[in-house]
């Protein structure tokens, strides 16, 4: 027997990455092929009868009939399947015929045979493979032995190497092993055709079922359960169950893993229905669906909203004695906690503690936020607490979410407390925690104390990133300290931080806010050409500082722009123009461009709403207004206290108090009470079209609900006493 014997293992290493390079060109070569091929056929019009798979299985092309027929989207691994067969049928060597064994009515040999038990069982000594030269070297001293180690030896070095992720090295070592004269069996096959799956090469995955079955190698549902996957992967969930009903068709019993992936895979594409079904279809078929499937749907439910629909699944599989195990929880907790039902996700962890199944500092951390994200911040202290009797001491992200929740309930003094607190304890603050506290101080107007965090960063070690940079910049910007902001912007990029597209939309806000209209264009222009390319934020911020100025025009010019480079304008976008057309009284377009946006598919707002009622109103067109204002209910709607405060002040611009009065009370029976800017603007209303004593009377009414005057209705009412005496509030 041939053996490769190099003078080094480098040497050896090198020829082996250069022989993976090979292979990989090899494979490419031949796909290439295979597209060639299929544009010819498709150029003629026709496919010739005489261009078959077993045609191609015969000239030893195994990979183009594959790719052929994928590449011109008509791959069915049924149709596929049976192709195969019927080519090894031609094989003179074909030792074990397929036909035979598809034709038996008796279920499938298990994919755990006696072989793979005992290639599990013994991978101990390749359990210490960490890299691609150990494995090199493993490798190298095995081929170098005489006699060869057996091909179940081999097995679990690949397999090894299979765990580290490295495809490609075993795909290229299977090929050296079939050059040495090593036989393959049914194991080693499956190793194969895992990494093609796992590279990408679906089609050459199943080139070596075909090469299995030239060889008289019967898969096994292992074999198929890995092309499934490998079909999963690619998202062709389809042609998957094409394959799954095939194999259940030849007499293959699926096992658990088969099903499971064909669920994934269905969740993953979005078909919620159709694997729910599948779930439903396994059960029939007498294949109890376990923890995996059932966490694989119940992590769908969630991340779809759907959390009572997967609260009920929980209790099914837990009614049909299936234990949940700690995905399970941690699926559902995480979902209680991000929809706001904290009491759900502590009545779950409580759970957990009472079964005995151990929390981990992700899970405290989990309903940490949850309760600070709600306001709760005593109850997360609770939290706390019951973590540390339960042996599990908070981490940085622990604090770090403490500290961001202090700041924003504007209790920075005990955030900065919070951070002495966990220094004591010996856990350091990262860029985070700093970042945080960062942040918060610049939207206090804090700035100088902001500059002093990020020194004590520095100087211990921690390089600020790019949202401590752009904390910094906001903080400028509010205080209009442009100069400034500059200098820290270029301050970030001497430091080596690069700048992100929140840093250049920050400082286009700040420039437009302070009417630096030219710079924050020179900015934006820069960002067009250097990057980062803007987005829809970045248009709409410039958009609202021209619209601020009354440049319409150039805010127009800068959407049809924003159209031509791809950006999809959003609601928030239309709104501002929206605005800037009404507030310069220009409502002939204002309605068009309403209209465009209606028609645009985009589904408009209240706000929305709001913007072109109250140019409406502004003026005058009161009619026009109603007609607007009755149209929220028929498009799903519900005015809300801003809508009803413009049409009640519309109204009473027009004199027609009457009806603001009856608008104004008839506002709770839409289940919107009037708030204090209603009641005012009723007021003011009254008293401009001379309803003194009802004024009087709501004024009452008001400070009773606890609501106060504004300037505007407390200088309305002065002027009133001292042209009439107090007697005109009696």
């Amino acid at each position: 027997m041939n053996t490769l014997n190099p003078k080094t293992t480098k040497t050896w290493r090198d020829g082996l990455l250069h022989g993976l390079r090979l292979s990989e060109y090899d494979l490419k070569i031949q796909l290439s092929q295979s597209q060639n091929l299929r544009a010819h056929l498709l150029n003629r019009g026709s496919i010739d009868d005489n261009i078959s798979f077993s045609g191609f299985i015969q000239a030893h092309l195994l990979p183009f009939p594959f790719s052929l027929i994928q590449d011109m989207g008509k791959l069915n691994p049924s149709l596929l399947f049976t192709s195969i067969v019927n080519g090894g049928k031609n094989l003179s060597y074909f030792r074990s015929p397929f036909s035979r064994y598809f034709n038996t009515s008796a279920t499938h040999v298990s994919a755990f045979s006696k072989n793979s038990i005992s290639v599990r069982g013994k991978r101990k000594k390749y359990d210490g493979l960490h890299n691609v030269d150990d494995a090199l070297n493993m490798f190298y001293r095995m081929i170098d032995k005489y006699p060869m180690p057996s091909t179940v030896e081999f097995n679990r070095l690949l397999v090894a190497i299979v765990r580290t992720k490295h495809y490609a090295i075993v795909v290229s070592m299977y090929s050296r092993l079939q050059l040495l004269g090593v036989s393959h069996d049914v194991y080693s096959f499956n190793i194969l055709i895992n990494c093609f799956c796992q590279l990408g090469y679906i089609d050459f995955g199943f080139s070596v079922l075909g090469k299995m079955l030239k060889l008289g190698v019967e898969p096994d549902v292992i074999t198929l359960s890995t092309l499934i996957n490998g079909l999963c992967k690619q998202s062709k969930i389809s042609q998957a169950l094409s394959l799954f009903d095939d194999m259940i068709g030849k007499g293959y019993q699926p096992n658990l893993i088969a099903y499971n992936t064909i669920l994934n895979g269905l969740f993953k594409t979005g078909n919620m229905k159709s694997a729910v079904r599948f779930l439903r279809m396994m059960e029939k078929r007498g294949f109890e669906p376990d923890i995996v499937a059932y966490n694989t749907v119940i992590d769908y439910l969630c991340k779809c909203g759907l959390q009572n629909e997967a609260l009920d699944l929980f209790s099914q599989m837990k009614v049909k004695g299936i234990t949940p195990n700690m995905v399970s929880y941690s699926c559902l907790i995480h979902a209680m906690c991000n929809s706001g039902l904290q009491k759900e996700a502590t009545r779950l962890l409580n759970e957990m503690v009472d079964k005995n199944i151990s929390l981990d500092i992700f899970m405290y951390n989990m309903l940490i936020d949850a309760h600070c994200k709600e306001g709760t911040i005593s109850e997360a202290v609770d939290t706390i607490d019951t973590m540390r009797k339960q042996g599990i001491e908070p981490n940085v992200v622990t604090y770090s979410i403490l500290v961001d929740a202090h700041c924003k309930e504007g209790m920075i003094p005990e955030a900065k407390d919070i951070v002495e607190t966990m220094i004591k304890q010996g856990i350091e603050p990262n860029v985070v925690t700093y970042s945080i506290l960062v942040d918060a101080l610049c939207k206090e107007g804090m700035v100088f104390e902001a500059e002093d965090i990020v020194d004590t960063m520095r100087n211990q070690g921690i390089e600020p990133d790019v949202v401590t940079y752009n904390a910094l910049i906001n903080g400028y910007c509010l205080r209009n300290k442009m100069d400034k902001v500059r200098s820290v912007f270029q301050l970030m990029i001497k430091k080596g931080c690069v700048p992100d597209i929140c840093s250049f939309n920050i400082m286009i806000n700040g420039y437009c806010k302070a009417k630096r209209l030219g710079e924050a264009m020179e900015l934006f222009h820069k960002m067009a050409q250097k990057g980062p390319i803007p987005d829809t934020i970045s248009y709409s911020t410039l958009m609202q500082g021209m619209c601020r100025l009354g440049r319409i025009s150039a805010a127009y010019e800068l959407l049809e722009k924003m159209l031509a480079s791809g950006q999809v304008p959003n609601l928030m976008t239309c709104s501002i123009l929206l605005d800037g057309l009404c507030k310069r009284g220009k409502l002939k377009e204002a309605l068009n461009f309403f209209q465009a946006i209606r028609n645009s598919g985009l589904k408009l707002d209240i706000v929305s709403y709001n913007i072109l009622i109250g140019g409406l109103c502004k003026i005058g067109y009161i009619e026009v207004a109603k007609e607007v204002f009755r149209e929220l209910s028929v498009n799903g709607l519900k005015p809300d206290v801003y809508s009803y405060a413009i049409m009640i002040n519309g109204f009473c611009k027009k004199g027609l108090s009457d009806e603001a009065y009856q608008l104004f009370r008839s506002m709770g029976d839409n289940d919107c009470l009037p708030n204090s800017c209603c009641y005012n603007v009723m007021i003011q209303g009254f008293i401009q079209n001379n309803y003194t004593s009802k004024a009087t009377q709501l004024l009452t009414e008001m400070v009773d609900k606890g609501f106060s005057a504004d300037l505007c209705s407390a200088t309305l009412f002065l002027d009133l006493i001292l042209r009439y005496g107090k007697s005109i509030l009696i």
